[in-house]
């Protein structure tokens, strides 16, 4: 079955990091001094923390706790790992006393959805899981599962089928599931800049799927963030920067079902097709998980809707390219 946690194709790159870092391999730590860079890999990606900290020692074990935090939260919302609380939910459709990480995130996916009209949505598993199943048989039809099939999963969709407490998670639709793998990368890559902002660090970039800064680069600059071009890869579209904000991008192109590129990781949850709107959607927002939920949603969306949410929301902005190469850009 086609994995999308460990398969699909990142959209961003830290384009420059700070001189004279010490680059760490295969989760270790370089031996040398400050600022120092850890990489590893977490939550099917390949993750990395770059710490500006007076003692060497002291971001070392901030880093061990940070990551101990990410390996937890896998725990939680792993798709692939059978002994997971999200698989648990998905096979029985109930967990009771859920971990409040689990209630925190579900309790803000469920608002996105409203925020979004239903266009994120994480109920949408059984829809991937009808597109992995018809295009790892072999000789699928290239058209995509038929009708009836769709319309079968579509009716296990549906937000209003989550119920979400402190003392129970329940899945109110027959042989409903959820996906969290349009936001949980952000949730865990705010949770880490959270631990690190209460160890007092004020110059970090962390990066668990999506990329998160704390403040600007030492020397005062703001930390600069690749955005790869969907049908180009390696190749730079463009470049952002940061500065105590994150950023994330959706693009169909970061995971196919099929070589032409109509089935892809994003799911209508109106109609359960794969949407061929915009080339590429990013979001830069105040927190990972509000530029990770969005940028899903907003690939969905009409541009009018879209602006209408950032026109709301403080510090939001929205960059989207068309199928053209046109840029088009919402906020600040």
């Amino acid at each position: 079955m086609p994995r999308q946690a460990l398969t699909r194709r990142r959209m961003i790159v830290i384009a420059a990091s700070a001189a004279g870092s010490a680059f760490l391999a295969s989760g270790r730590f370089a031996q040398a001094g400050t600022p120092v860079r850890w990489q590893g890999s977490a939550l099917g990606a390949q993750v990395s923390i770059e710490i500006h900290h007076s003692d060497r020692n002291e971001a070392e074990r901030l880093v061990e706790r940070c990551m101990q935090d990410v390996r937890r939260l896998e725990q939680q919302f792993s798709l692939y790992r059978a002994d997971s609380a999200i698989s648990i939910l998905n096979r029985s459709g109930i967990l009771v006393a859920p971990d409040a990480d689990m209630v925190a995130l579900l309790q803000t996916a469920l608002r996105f959805a409203e925020i979004t009209g239903g266009a994120f949505d994480p109920t949408v598993q059984p829809l991937w899981q009808l597109f992995a199943d018809h295009f790892a048989a072999g000789r699928p039809d290239g058209d995509g599962p038929s009708p009836r099939l769709v319309a079968e999963a579509l009716a296990k969709v549906g937000h209003a089928g989550l119920l979400v407490g402190e003392n129970r998670i329940a899945l109110l639709r027959r042989g409903a599931a959820i996906t969290l793998n349009g936001i949980a990368q952000g949730f865990a890559t705010d949770r880490v800049v959270e631990r690190l902002r209460q160890a007092g660090l004020s110059t970090t970039l962390v990066n668990m799927g999506e990329i998160r800064a704390i403040g600007a680069r030492p020397e005062g600059t703001p930390w600069r963030v690749g955005l790869e071009d969907p049908g180009r890869p390696g190749v730079l579209s463009e470049t952002v920067d940061l500065a105590d904000r994150a950023v994330a991008t959706s693009a169909g192109a970061g995971f196919r079902f099929d070589a032409k590129g109509r089935f892809t990781h994003l799911f209508d949850p109106a109609t359960g097709r794969s949407p061929q709107r915009y080339k590429s959607v990013s979001v830069l927002a105040p927190t990972a998980t509000e530029a990770d939920a969005l940028s899903t949603a907003f690939s969905l969306m009409p541009l009018p809707a879209i602006a209408d949410i950032v026109k709301a929301s403080p510090n939001l902005q929205a960059r989207i390219t068309d199928f053209t190469g046109t840029l088009i850009v919402y906020g600040a």
